[in-house]
């Protein structure tokens, strides 16, 4: 298991860290992993399925809000969960709640604020990973 920290550094991010998040389920989704958002609250599940289907013309993402049609969540490659959900979990996690992510995945990936004071929560998460074995890497972004 392994997971990822995404520092937002880029101009382009710190004014939008969720495109951030898009980015990576777009990644994600070239490279065929099903991907598991965890989202902090709705308005952020509402607001990165908005951003999923402003990817461009070009860019196409399968995903859906979990709770909006179950019947699909299985299917669907990119599923957007708040906290009201509690979805099996998937291959690849992105985490933007306060909380390291339990259970089984592969890999994790933490986008870390751009704001340097929000960052300690996200440093106690590199903490719990690396007790837990995890490999962990760091990017700029």
């Amino acid at each position: 298991m392994r997971a990822d920290f995404y520092l937002i550094a880029k101009p382009r991010f710190r004014d939008q860290p969720m495109r951030l998040v898009c980015e990576l389920a777009r990644k994600a989704f070239d490279a065929g992993l099903p991907t598991l958002v965890l989202a902090r609250d709705r308005a952020q599940a509402e607001l990165i399925d908005d951003l999923l289907w402003d990817m461009g013309d070009e860019v196409f993402i399968p995903h859906q809000i979990a709770g909006m049609d179950p019947e699909e969540e299985g299917d669907v490659e990119v599923l957007i969960a708040d906290p009201e959900y509690d979805p099996p979990m998937r291959p690849l996690v992105i985490n933007l709640r306060d909380a390291a992510v339990e259970g089984a995945f592969d890999r994790v990936l933490e986008v870390v604020p751009a704001d340097p004071a929000a960052r300690g929560p996200l440093r106690e998460r590199w903490r719990q990973y690396k007790a837990r074995g995890l490999e962990l890497n760091k990017y700029d972004m």
